[in-house]
């Protein structure tokens, strides 16, 4: 009969150790992931459940009313196309404000770039109780353009409109694009600028071609950002007391806080937040990729 193995001295000690060391990450991750399960898992359940909730009990009936709205498709429809406008106006003017900032040089250029970090700090309702003093129809520029030309209605009146809407947000949400992109441009190294221009090409070349090249990442990171803020915006869209435009956030405050409708503001909370989840995964996912290309070039 032959003898037992044994393990060696020690082995069963290490083995225990081991086992012991590698529920030590867990057992430190396990408050970070209870607190962000009970702030953000617990109010989206509460959300959910409350969507299904009806007269007679739990069913999908709220769903299919509320999807099936004119009400909530138009709301869909002025939201995506609302972000979408908006990104892309604060895509082009973000884009033209970092370079003037980066590469022409001016007088005032620090106090201009400190303006636009102050604009980050301010709620979104300040631009819209600016662009009334401003644009409003009992607003500075309307009271100047009546006292100049003798007009007995305003000229300028488009502030209750989406075109109102989407201006505001451009002028709130640019900073966002402008810093990222203006720390893309501070790590650009100036010798390739000297390069290009050396061997004659054009500033709008060099800016093609040279500039424009390495501020893609801080684009796609600005864009998606206010895509994703000015998809969940409320309170321009508030302030600017525009009754036809009535995107997802608003028809959500009529339903929950006007009307009282907690399961169709529920239902609609819900679509809201996949929406959102939906292009940060994306995000996420297109910008891994973007860069992670040039590693593998």
């Amino acid at each position: 009969m032959s003898a037992p193995v044994l393990d060696p001295p020690g082995v069963a000690e290490s083995e225990t150790v081991g086992t012991q060391r590698s529920w030590v990450p867990v057992l430190w991750a396990l408050p970070p992931v209870l607190i962000v399960l009970g702030i953000a898992g617990y109010p989206i359940l509460r959300v959910l459940t409350e969507s299904t909730r009806t007269p007679s009990g739990r069913g999908t009936e709220v769903w299919s009313s509320v999807l099936g709205s004119a009400a909530f498709r138009e709301a869909l429809w002025r939201t995506i196309s609302i972000a979408v406008c908006s990104t892309l106006g604060c895509l082009v003017l973000g884009t033209f404000l970092a370079i003037v900032l980066a590469f022409v040089p001016f007088p005032g250029s620090g106090v201009v770039g400190r303006l636009i970090d102050t604009v980050l700090t301010l709620p979104s309702f300040l631009i819209t109780l600016a662009f009334t003093f401003l644009y409003g129809t009992a607003g500075a520029v309307n009271a100047l353009i009546t006292e100049l030309t003798g007009a007995t209605t305003p000229v300028i009146d488009f502030l209750t409109t989406p075109l109102g809407v989407i201006l505001a947000e451009i002028t709130f949400f640019t900073p966002f694009v402008v810093r990222p992109v203006l720390a893309a441009f501070a790590q650009l190294p100036r010798e390739q600028l000297d390069v290009a221009a050396s061997l004659g090409a054009s500033p709008w070349r060099v800016l093609r071609q040279v500039v424009l090249p390495e501020a893609w990442p801080a684009l796609a990171a600005g864009g998606s950002l206010v895509l994703l803020l000015t998809l969940n915006e409320f309170g321009i869209v508030l302030f600017t007391g525009a009754k036809g435009v009535i995107t997802l956030p608003a028809l959500i405050y009529t339903r929950g806080i006007v009307t009282f409708d907690l399961p169709g503001a529920a239902v609609l909370a819900t679509v809201q937040v996949v929406l959102s989840l939906t292009l940060y995964v994306t995000y996420r996912l297109v910008f891994a990729r973007f860069i992670a290309r040039p590693k593998e070039d």
